[in-house]
């Protein structure tokens, strides 16, 4: 349409709240976010999701017909976007989905992203690009995180010492440093550690604004024992998710405590906070830009700040995206990359051999 080159990002990442969609056009320089929407899961989908992130019997079948709930509802979310900025199906080139991982094991050679991409390609009729991460895991990488590399394509600065920090689930950071290799891996725990706490006990999803987690203290023994945690002494290239920081961690950290629940969950938004401080403290960095579900919640942001005075931290609004958006606006851009042939993972950040394209496509 008027010469736009338009892709659709998807993303439902490991906290598992909804399904965000956003519309890029890549036909100028910088690319300009034309619409975004967030949809939540069903209680349905999103339960299904939960219980394949560990085994269970039939999980192949379960696993199925789950990737097929979730294509059907990335359909709708798409359809309701594209109605929202008045835009039709064959105005977009194709749709960059990342799908629902629930299985992250590059050490044992793969990682698992759910989602029938042919089902989304036939009801939305718009070539789907999919399976980003198998082809950097299969050249030795960690297939995480991917977004440093459309953060170094886009926000990197010739002057300032920047970093941002993709707080979700698991938070993944990326060090934009002038005249040095971008660098980035997952820290550990964003939100994931969090939302099970305040789900099991006050069964909400979520600590909104990190209201619960200010009533409490922050217990200094437990914030220790947990950072022994050895995924945290472990060296770049690195990446996490649920498959360790999951409800069977937790209880084995708290066990023989009788902590109060919300001395715990403060416990918990300053580890989320300390791990990703610790990787900042030698850095230098000038910025600190946060995006993600994270960036929402208040207390996080102050810990961050009280853990970083000399930086200065603030959302990535100040770069021009909300921070809700800013991964999907990463898988527009990395479906684009796919399209055009072009590699779009950073071997130095993900450990793989060399540079590769990324992603396999289900033609419309």
């Amino acid at each position: 349409m008027n010469g736009q080159r338009l892709f659709l990002g998807l993303m439902t990442g490991t906290s598992l709240d909804g399904i965000d969609a956003a519309l890029v056009d890549f036909s100028s320089t910088p690319p300009r976010l034309i619409a975004a929407q967030g949809t939540p899961l069903s209680d349905d989908l999103r339960g299904q999701l939960l219980a394949l992130q560990s085994p269970q019997p039939n999980e192949l079948h379960l696993a199925q017909l789950a990737a097929n709930a979730h294509s059907d509802a990335c359909a709708d979310a798409i359809h309701a976007l594209l109605a929202e900025a008045g835009y039709a199906a064959s105005d977009i080139e194709a749709i960059g989905n990342h799908g629902q991982t629930i299985r992250h094991r590059p050490e044992c050679g793969y990682t698992l992203q759910i989602g029938n991409h042919a089902r989304l390609a036939e009801k939305t009729g718009i070539s789907v690009v999919g399976d980003f991460r198998s082809r950097d895991v299969a050249a030795g990488g960690q297939g995480a995180p991917l977004v440093p590399a459309f953060h170094q394509a886009l926000f990197a600065s010739p002057e300032q010492r920047r970093a941002l920090v993709n707080i979700g689930g698991i938070a993944n950071i990326s060090l934009l440093i002038p005249h040095q290799p971008t660098c980035g891996f997952d820290t550990g725990p964003g939100n994931v550690l969090m939302d099970l706490w305040i789900s099991q006990h006050q069964g909400l999803r979520y600590d909104k604004d990190g209201a619960w987690a200010a009533t409490g203290h922050v217990l200094p023994d437990l914030l220790a024992q947990c950072l022994q945690a050895p995924y945290f002494a472990l060296k770049a290239p690195k990446s996490t998710g649920r498959d360790l920081f999951h409800q069977d961690w937790l209880s084995t950290q708290l066990a023989h405590r009788s902590d109060t629940p919300a001395d715990v969950q403060a416990t918990l938004c300053a580890l989320s906070a300390r791990s990703i401080a610790d990787t900042l403290r030698d850095q230098q960095i000038d910025t600190l830009y946060v995006c993600g579900g994270g960036a929402h919640n208040q207390r996080l942001m102050r810990m961050l700040a009280l853990e970083l005075p000399q930086t200065k931290i603030t959302t990535t609004e100040a770069l021009g995206v909300a921070p809700d958006w800013m991964e999907t606006y990463a898988f527009a851009w990395l479906a684009k990359c796919c399209i055009d042939r072009s590699p779009a993972n950073l071997p130095e950040v993900t450990g793989a051999e060399g540079q590769r394209i990324l992603g396999a496509i289900w033609p419309a």
